[in-house]
């Protein structure tokens, strides 16, 4: 077997083999050459415009199987992630791209304790602790960048 092929059959086997981690549906990318964290704690909407673009570019640079992105949003940046939100139809396209988008559950319970309810975005992932997650992917040696 050429050294590339066992390569990829280790890399395979070793990922069927690790615990999966409960809050990430989504399949690992055993083949991507990048794994990076984009943090929303922010409203404004350039901001978040922003971490859509930054997204996005990276898809297209990379194409989605040599990269990993994962967008964690926590206070107000939940607010990109809310069913009605205006960019609810570039985050659903990056989702069907293989991009993940987590949101807060603290945040939300306590939004919700405060009287707002809020409507999520059905395809978002729902995390308990945005930061929590946000650690356990670093701790996985996913880069963090904060636009």
């Amino acid at each position: 077997m050429p050294l590339a092929q066992w390569v990829r059959v280790a890399a395979v086997t070793a990922l069927l083999m690790a615990p999966a981690v409960a809050q990430s549906p989504l399949p690992e990318k055993p083949f991507a050459d990048h794994h990076l964290i984009l943090q929303l704690s922010d409203r404004a909407p350039d901001k978040q415009a922003l971490v859509l673009s930054v997204a996005y570019n990276l898809l297209k640079a990379y194409g989605p199987d040599r990269i990993a992105i994962e967008v964690v949003a926590f206070g107000p940046g939940i607010d990109m992630l809310r069913a009605q939100s205006h960019s609810r139809p570039l985050v659903d396209s990056l989702i069907a791209q293989g991009v993940q988008f987590d949101i807060c559950m603290n945040t939300v319970d306590t939004l919700e304790r405060e009287g707002k309810h809020v409507d999520i975005n059905p395809k978002a992932v729902r995390v308990q602790v945005g930061v929590e997650r946000i650690l356990q992917l670093t701790e996985k040696g996913y880069t963090l960048v904060r636009p």
